[in-house]
């Protein structure tokens, strides 16, 4: 694309329109900057609240792709390719998954976690080549992030997807986009333009963590992640999180600290065994059946056990 058809293209997002409510921000003083920047923050979770329908559709897929042995891909450049990776690396601890169930790609690969790769985000064929080294197939959900909705890597990838026909998902934050056309599910929360102007890492980013956050949150809900609204699969891997552990076993029991923690010993730290066998009474071969029947979720394990 040339100089002049990229100006154009630009000019016709709503995330590069100049802002009325913020041409005196560089007259300001630091409390009023961020006073104005807070009054735009504000509007996210109410771009986000316009869309959630399309939200709860792509959490849908990703479900069923869960269900059937599938994996959840994000992909995007700069910002949002971040959050991505952010949100992904995130799921191990909390959710106790592999980390090859939510994988984030990055245009520009790892080093662009830490330092701007930015040229990297104009090749579809590396969006595309990403996929393709990570095994996509038909059967995995793409999520294809980019608040402009016109990244290059992004498209590639999107397209990539969409020839073997999975699930393709845009998270953008401009309408009629690019990214939207090409995909299944379009998310398309509109923010409005930047308190800066095109810098997308404000309350485009905000909407798209809450968004990609959503994602996750409730695809692991509903495949069984949590009891009542608490996280049972989380892993105990550090002190603060075996600590946790032992807190969540305590909230969904209401035991003493001490049948908490004697608990997880026995079940070598899995809450969900821990509950279950607390609030049951079962040994630990029989929890672990018990659960088992109920596909990991622990609610059903507790509610149909008949003693």
């Amino acid at each position: 694309m040339t100089n002049d058809a990229l100006i154009s293209a630009l000019s016709r997002l709503v995330s590069e329109e100049r802002n009325p409510d913020t041409m005196d921000i560089d007259l300001l003083s630091s409390l009023e900057i961020v006073e104005r920047l807070n009054q735009q923050d504000k509007l996210v979770p109410l771009a986000v609240e316009q869309v959630l329908p399309d939200i709860a559709s792509a959490v849908d897929a990703i479900t069923e792709a869960f269900q059937n042995g599938g994996r959840l891909i994000y992909m995007g450049a700069g910002t949002s390719g971040r959050l991505g990776v952010l949100d992904a690396s995130e799921c191990p601890p909390t959710f106790g998954v592999s980390d090859q169930l939510v994988i984030g790609l990055i245009a520009g690969g790892s080093a662009a976690m830490f330092k701007a790769q930015e040229g990297a985000e104009d090749s579809p064929q590396l969006g595309a080549q990403d996929l393709k080294d990570i095994q996509f197939s038909r059967k995995d959900v793409v999520v294809g992030i980019a608040a402009s909705g016109r990244t290059p890597y992004v498209i590639g990838g999107l397209e990539y997807a969409n020839q073997l026909g999975a699930t393709t998902v845009a998270l953008s934050c401009n309408p009629e986009s690019k990214i939207a056309e090409l995909a299944n599910i379009a998310i398309s929360p509109v923010v409005g333009p930047e308190a800066l102007t095109g810098s997308t890492r404000l309350k485009s980013g905000t909407a798209q963590k809450l968004v990609l956050n959503m994602l996750t949150t409730a695809s692991m809900i509903r495949v069984g992640k949590s009891y009542q609204n608490l996280m049972v699969d989380v892993k105990a891997t550090n002190k603060k999180l075996v600590a946790r552990a032992a807190r969540i076993v305590m909230q969904a029991t209401d035991c003493s600290e001490q049948q908490a923690t004697e608990s997880l010993v026995v079940t070598d730290y899995d809450v969900k065994l821990a509950i279950l066998m607390l609030l049951t009474g079962l040994d630990l071969a029989a929890a672990k059946a018990q659960l088992a029947t109920q596909n990991g979720f622990l609610r059903r394990a507790v509610e149909t056990y008949d003693d």
